[in-house]
């Protein structure tokens, strides 16, 4: 490989952007497309909308001349390698590959002899071979061996100062040994470490099975935990004693529901490959769907119950939500189960306030008032409901000012606190 290779990388979200930007820092040449022409803008101002690439970083990229953002598919054009980094949503429960197949036609338009396709969106067992690789043969009028197709799981941890793209081992598949040995030579020069199996198939379930992993746990300690407080138990204490052990344990936390792209989707898909493919269930998935799906109505339902307790009711009470991203320090709202939170409770008649220092505007229902979490903004609301931990929140400081405070991360104390 030189550096004058060019790398294409279809999608400037969370993953592309990243991906993008390392490229760029190892010597390649790239363009980064995304057909959001809000995100090409900005970009182009050198304004990255991503929190793990900083405005510096995406700046000292642009100022090599060797990236660029574009909304033109026909920017494509000329590749070396093309990655296919979109988003892979689920539709009336289906999987939806509509990005990705429209990723994969445009690049069949310019594949050559000798370049390289790898498709890093999450999806199901199968979608390289079975749907990737027809769609670029029938555009490109080349066959697979001809050019070279591979799978790549991403494992982006927004917010994740420790285990970065860089530092985290990439999983890497081809359909072919030559095809491996483009794809493993590509992510060697971007990560530290990669992974190679053998197949695509094997790294497309790879993915599933981490997210699966963990969304089942989750709900696993999700339920424990509605059952512990009916039962008086303190949930965060168990967790606490469990952690003790030194094997045959692993602690998760409950929380207000799951976000982001992956748990509430990935799972999903494999539960759909299953069941198409099989016809049979995949029940640990449905079922940790079903309780990680109604922890945002959970949460109302503790909310109620303790305004009640102070004669009460949720109609007309002024509600203070202290974050709204799924996630800690970041600003990914995807999936959050704030969303459903903020709904159930517009939907009985409640004052929602809502402080969060990195959720942008777009993401927040209209009928929100974004406020500060000041003492006398805290001291004003008849409750309080912490969705998401923020370093920049003082959560001392308002839980001393709060009348009451819900705390669904368990990081809070007080005589006017009660944690999940």
């Amino acid at each position: 490989m030189t550096d004058a290779e060019r790398v294409v990388i279809i999608g400037q979200g969370y993953v592309g952007l990243p991906l993008a930007v390392r490229a760029v820092e190892v010597g390649y040449d790239v363009v980064g497309i995304d057909l959001d022409a809000e995100r090409v803008k900005s970009l182009t101002q050198g304004e990255s909308y991503v929190e793990d690439v900083s405005d510096a970083r995406l700046g000292a990229a642009l100022a090599t001349g060797r990236y660029r953002s574009s909304g033109d598919p026909d920017d494509a054009r000329d590749f070396d390698v093309a990655v296919i980094s979109v988003p892979t949503p689920l539709r009336e429960g289906a999987p939806d590959l509509g990005y990705v197949e429209d990723a994969a036609r445009n690049l069949s338009r310019f594949l050559r002899p000798g370049a390289t396709v790898i498709l890093e969106s999450t999806t199901y067992p199968g979608t390289t071979e079975e749907l990737v690789g027809p769609i670029l043969e029938e555009g490109s009028g080349l066959s697979v061996g001809e050019f070279h197709l591979g799978y790549s799981p991403e494992r982006i941890d927004p917010g994740n100062t420790t285990w970065t793209l860089e530092t985290t081992p990439k999983v890497v598949s081809g359909v072919d040994a030559a095809s491996l040995a483009k794809v493993q030579a590509f992510f060697d020069r971007i990560v530290d470490s990669t992974v190679a199996v053998s197949s695509p198939k094997e790294a497309e379930l790879t993915k599933l099975l981490e997210n699966t992993f963990r969304h089942v746990n989750i709900a696993l300690i999700n339920e424990l935990a509605m059952f512990a407080g009916d039962l008086g138990v303190d949930i965060w204490e168990v967790i606490r004693a469990a952690s003790t052990k030194p094997f045959g344990f692993m602690p998760f936390t409950p929380g207000p529901g799951v976000g982001g792209h992956c748990l509430p989707i990935d799972p999903s898909y494999l539960s759909w490959r299953v069941r198409r493919s099989l016809g049979q269930s995949f029940r640990f998935v449905e079922l940790a769907n079903d309780v990680n799906e109604h922890m945002p109505d959970y949460i109302v339902r503790r909310l109620t119950v303790a305004l009640n307790r102070d004669r009460k009711a949720v109609n007309g009470a002024r509600i203070l939500l202290l974050g709204l991203a799924y996630k800690r320090n970041t600003g990914d709202a995807r999936e959050s189960p704030a969303t459903r939170i903020v709904d159930l409770l517009l939907g009985l008649g409640a004052e929602v306030r809502a402080a969060d220092p990195h959720v942008v505007e777009a993401h927040v229902s209209a009928q929100v008032t974004r406020v500060e979490p000041t003492p006398e903004e805290v001291a004003d609301a008849d409750a309080v409901v912490l969705i998401t931990d923020h370093d920049a929140f003082d959560l001392p400081a308002i839980a001393a000012n709060a009348r009451y405070l819900l705390d669904t991360r368990g990081v809070l104390q007080g005589p006017t606190v009660e944690r999940l």
